[in-house]
């Protein structure tokens, strides 16, 4: 017995698993690049940096509103067409942002692009989760999540560094570029089918939603992000401004946020197929205690480097762990729990970017968007501990 639970828990995951990662590289590094690259952009286009950051917000908006939707629109499709269809979308959203200069069309532009962003995040976590069986399904959701992460330590950075030297319009041909080859790889490496399991159904799919603990979930995935990304989307002019780093070395402090995220992430799918409570509740806490650090000691620029690695560490380490208990409470219709925390995800994104654009613009400056993290950061542990006792009622603790 021992030996076979042992072979269980190490055996590996299926090649399809580091597929779905790195296209979900793609759609990582996309949402945040903006991020790295907010004076060049700005300047650009005759916007201050606030209104910039709207680009982040608006695809935000999109993969809330888009990656339920789309779950449901694509749910009777072959899962490999779909993942397809969405890089190539991806791809189309990329070329337009490249070659206008009319703010307006490139907010639409990353609009859309958040619309398959979010057909690809959601599909992506079944089919990664499926793959890998449910003994690994919360390890294979940390390495497809990772590749988000991993989107933070190399994507972002080099994509920012890129757009300081060569123009913020180059990563967005670079990323263009690579999801129309993606969509090739994808194609043709994902499984065709037959899906096992119940054939999907929309309805089977909305009595999925009837759990409370769903729900809880979901509010956990909106907190924990809008926490984290209020500080770090507008990093940029935090860094500037009170550390006195230089824009050059912006990319280089991405690479540390990143390295955190990616590890994170991972040890998150890790520990949360075990212990997903103590893991949940740690990462919870150090997030306020690295947020209100940050917002004291930003003027420091080591001590801010660290900070922002562990904000990395612990702001993304709950990711895999809330994904995974949404699918295991959806049961047998998965799919629209899986892009509703995708949506909820950005949902907290996009609110917590909004007030941070806010704060930035106040007499708080560059310490106003770390100050809304902390305070978003705090409410984490409401839906957390509900949660927790709900599942201590329904024997359900792993």
């Amino acid at each position: 017995m021992t030996t076979t639970i042992s072979t269980t828990r190490t055996r590996r995951l299926p090649l399809v698993t580091y597929v779905l990662a790195a296209g979900v590289f793609l759609m990582g590094t996309t949402e945040f690049i903006v991020a790295g690259i907010l004076p060049e952009i700005s300047g650009d286009l005759g916007v201050s940096v606030a209104s910039a950051g709207l680009m982040i917000t608006i695809f935000a908006v999109g993969m809330i509103v888009g990656t339920p939707t789309m779950s449901i629109l694509t749910l009777k499709l072959p899962r490999r067409l779909t993942l397809s269809l969405a890089l190539v979308v991806f791809a189309v959203g990329h070329v337009v942002v490249a070659l206008t200069s009319d703010f307006t069309l490139i907010l639409a532009a990353r609009f859309v692009t958040a619309l398959a962003t979010g057909a690809f995040w959601a599909v992506a976590a079944v089919v990664g989760a499926k793959a890998a069986g449910a003994a690994s399904a919360s390890r294979a959701l940390g390495v497809v999540l990772g590749g988000g992460m991993l989107a933070n330590v190399v994507g972002v950075p080099l994509g920012a560094f890129a757009g300081q030297v060569i123009g913020w319009r180059g990563p967005f041909w670079a990323l263009a570029v690579l999801a129309l080859a993606g969509a090739v790889v994808v194609y043709k490496l994902v499984p065709a089918g037959p899906e096992s399991g119940p054939t999907p159904s929309v309805r089977a799919e909305l009595a999925s939603m009837r759990d409370a603990r769903v729900w809880l979930v979901l509010a956990g995935c909106a907190i924990v992000c809008g926490s984290s990304l209020a500080a770090y989307s507008f990093i940029s002019p935090l860094l500037t401004e009170n550390t006195g780093l230089a824009a050059s070395v912006v990319p280089l402090v991405l690479v540390a946020y990143g390295v955190g995220a990616f590890i994170g992430s991972n040890l998150g799918g890790h520990f949360g197929a075990h212990h997903p409570y103590p893991a949940l509740f740690i990462s919870a806490g150090m997030t306020f205690l690295v947020l209100g650090a940050l917002a004291l000691f930003s003027h420091f620029a080591v001590v801010t480097v660290v900070l922002i690695f562990l904000l990395g560490l612990f702001g993304m380490a709950t990711n895999p762990i809330l994904i995974g208990k949404a699918v295991g409470y959806a049961g047998h219709a998965p799919t629209l729990a899986s892009a509703l925390s995708t949506s909820a995800f950005n949902l907290g994104t996009a609110v917590g970017s909004w007030m941070a654009g806010y704060a930035l613009e106040s007499t708080l400056g560059a310490t106003g968007p770390v100050l809304v993290g902390s305070v978003i950061a705090a409410l984490y542990f409401v839906p957390l501990t509900v949660l927790l006792l709900k599942d201590r009622k329904a024997g359900a603790l792993a």
